[in-house]
């Protein structure tokens, strides 16, 4: 069962990594970059002000927890754990993968922590707007990072769905403890 999952999920990659072409090398690279991505986390702490006002700072502290809770997780309960090679890092795959610049990252991916962190931010702020054409909007975008890595060879299909799972749910633990508290603070 498992060497089957695991058949699967190595196929999976190859599809979506094959799918190369320059143009897309260019625009993946930069999708999976974090510094590209400041206007729009800029858009969603604005929105956060303006439904929050006053009380922005336990907002501001929830993400911020929210985002060391995914990144610690995924690295110290999953990479170090499970320590599987990346697809990049893979001698039996190495030559199958097509990476962007040979950049490849650390040396385990199991889960992936852009998926991860991109996941629970999509699933706290959704449920913290509660608007259709928002949670549209965090999803495609949490969707696409998570797609970037697969296609730059960093991470197999099974790290990013993964690990798009364990954001979802830290998103919601996370959430779920904010509003329990905010109930108790400000209400």
């Amino acid at each position: 069962m498992l060497e089957t999952l695991k058949s699967i999920d190595i196929f999976i990659t190859l599809i979506i990594n094959n799918l190369h072409s320059p143009i897309f090398d260019v625009i993946m690279f930069y999708i999976s970059k974090t510094f590209i991505w400041i206007p729009f986390y800029l858009g969603i702490l604005f929105f956060i002000l303006r439904k929050e006002k006053k009380k922005i700072w336990f907002s501001i502290i929830f993400l911020a927890l929210l985002i060391f809770l995914t990144d610690k997780i995924s690295v110290l309960a999953f990479k170090d754990v499970f320590q599987r090679l990346r697809p990049c890092h893979n001698p039996d795959l190495q030559n199958l993968i097509h990476t962007v610049d040979q950049h490849c990252g650390g040396k385990f991916g199991f889960v992936s922590s852009h998926a991860t962190n991109v996941f629970g931010t999509a699933m706290f702020t959704l449920l913290f707007f509660q608007k259709k054409w928002f949670t549209f909007v965090i999803l495609i975008w949490a969707t696409l990072v998570s797609y970037s890595r697969i296609y730059l060879g960093v991470h197999f299909f099974g790290d990013v769905f993964c690990g798009a799972i364990l954001g979802m749910i830290i998103g919601f633990l996370t959430f779920f403890i904010y509003k329990r508290l905010y109930s108790h603070i400000f209400l």
